[in-house]
């Protein structure tokens, strides 16, 4: 009889898009980018071209503030016809609900689960857990706030119970000390997270090679947002182990 192996986690190309280009950030730090591809419409282009099955948006001049990017994203939306989800300054129903009529597949709420966590109830009983997911992107498991510049002092923990009984089906969580740096995961702070949270468990920060999403598969996540990895080439996209 052959070995039963797991599937293959869920690698889902990510589109950074600040000040209207398609980039990476080294550690979540706004001033260190590296251009990728001078329209995001492009970079998901390519990612879909290849196959993808969903792409992760974020909109990093929402996020800190500096802006938004909703037309490119409602390109992409439209032209490509696959399924998007979008983070970054969604901090209301009201942005919420304006990527949600224009077609994107889901909103992922970051610092609003935890200022205003009663957004994340309205927008699930409103849309259900197939339109909504939280990121808590977390440096250990101190969650970290306002496009990743400021410590909540709230930790993972004390958040996940309260979200799964809000019925969120999908948690996305990113090591800020590893974003964008290829440092591979953080396997013991992986494995905690997923005893901390017994849904869909997306991850990412510091995701370089196959060694990486092996990881995933052996500690039962499902799925990494992956950027500069498939970008560089150190990580071969679609990902056949």
């Amino acid at each position: 009889m052959s070995a039963a192996f797991p599937p293959v986690p869920l690698v889902i190309p990510c589109v950074d898009i600040q000040s209207g280009r398609a980039v990476r950030l080294f550690e979540g730090d706004p001033e260190r980018e590296t251009v990728y591809f001078e329209s995001p419409l492009d970079a998901a282009r390519h990612w879909a071209s290849l196959g993808a099955g969903l792409l992760h948006l974020v909109d990093l001049d929402a996020a800190t503030g500096r802006g938004e990017n909703r037309p490119v994203i409602a390109q992409i939306v439209q032209e490509l016809g696959v399924p998007v989800e979008v983070g970054g300054g969604i901090r209301d129903r009201e942005s919420a609900e304006v990527l949600l009529a224009a077609g994107v597949q889901r909103v992922v709420i970051g610092t609003a689960a935890v200022k205003t966590p009663e957004l994340v109830s309205d927008l699930l009983a409103a849309h259900g857990p197939e339109r909504v997911v939280v990121s808590l992107d977390a440096r250990g498991l101190e969650v970290a706030t306002h496009g990743w510049v400021a410590g909540s002092g709230v930790q993972v923990g004390d958040l996940t119970p309260r979200l799964h009984a809000a019925g969120l089906q999908t948690l996305i969580f990113t090591d800020v000390t590893r974003d964008g740096t290829l440092r591979g995961l953080n396997r013991d702070l992986m494995r905690e997270v997923r005893t901390l949270w017994p849904g869909e468990l997306i991850v990412g920060g510091g995701v370089a090679d196959e060694t990486d999403v092996r990881l995933l598969a052996e500690e039962g996540i499902e799925g990494a947002i992956v950027g500069r990895a498939i970008y560089e080439g150190t990580l071969a996209y679609p990902v056949r182990l």
